[in-house]
């Protein structure tokens, strides 16, 4: 069955993007919808190449996934943008609608708080975040909505310390920081997010609690971490950046191609084949 949408492209942009699973999800997802003149590709473009690549879409385009470094950068090149991307400053996903406007929206946050409902992580009385960057922000935004009580934001510098309690003020949580070198004392926390970079969370496998709570690991490649690893050893929850990814990519796809429900079930079947045969 082929769409009767003039708007039929879409990809993925960012760089460096050649690791990016998102063709994958997206061309999984068409497949299963029977969109099957639909279009995902994925283009490497920085920051500087942004506003020209904005340039020349035409009306075929659907709607654009970012990824770092853009997710900032793009804001000021749309019409309009969500609350939720406005709440963090952060837009993953542009719809490009049938008269030209370009909308920015962040699928990221409701996608995080839908992996963790998906394990029956509803609430959480405190929870603890590893790390301070552009995800840690989401991850702040997401824990708006699940942490009824604290939240410690485990950093490595006093500026990234006060970034987060920023952010923490902006979105009503009450972020409490501390230092990278007690980073430790935060598997002990009810609810864990890691949004750091591969290897940085190895050091501290061998501090994971004999009865650990629920980790969400915000990398899908290499996976598992070493933490998720020990985790798993110790019988505690693990969700993964696949979890993370596949929910955020689904509202992508109900936004862009106007089709809901997206086949999440399909779109994860090939999101681990294809991690697999990597």
């Amino acid at each position: 069955m082929a769409s009767a949408d003039p708007r039929h492209r879409a990809a993925v942009l960012g760089s460096p993007i050649a690791h990016s699973l998102s063709p994958v999800l997206h061309r999984a997802a068409y497949a299963e919808l029977g969109l099957d003149d639909w279009s995902y590709d994925r283009f490497d473009v920085d920051e500087a190449a942004l506003p020209g690549f904005f340039e020349n879409l035409d009306s075929s385009w659907a709607g654009l996934s970012l990824t770092m470094p853009l997710k900032r950068a793009v804001i000021p090149l749309l019409d309009s943008v969500s609350e939720t991307a406005a709440s963090v400053e952060a837009v993953n996903t542009v719809v490009l609608t049938e008269d030209g406007r370009r909308t920015g929206d962040n699928t990221d946050i409701p996608g995080m708080i839908a992996a963790l409902r998906e394990r029956g992580v509803e609430k959480a009385e405190s929870a603890a975040v590893l790390g301070a960057g552009a995800t840690a922000s989401s991850a702040l935004a997401a824990l708006s909505q699940v942490c009824t009580g604290p939240v410690t934001a485990y950093v490595r510098s006093r500026e990234r310390g006060d970034e987060m309690r920023g952010w923490g003020e902006r979105l009503g949580v009450d972020v409490r920081i501390a230092d990278w070198a007690e980073a430790e004392r935060a598997l002990h926390a009810p609810l864990v997010i890691a949004t750091t970079p591969a290897g940085a969370t190895d050091g501290l496998t061998d501090a994971v609690p004999a009865r650990p709570g629920t980790l969400f690991d915000v990398l899908y490649e290499p996976w598992p971490t070493g933490l998720a690893s020990a985790w798993e050893s110790r019988e505690g929850a693990v969700i993964g950046g696949l979890d993370l990814l596949v929910h955020q990519a689904v509202l992508q796809v109900e936004q862009m191609t106007g089709r809901a429900p997206a086949p999440l079930t399909a779109m994860r079947r090939a999101g681990e084949q294809a991690l697999a045969a990597r």
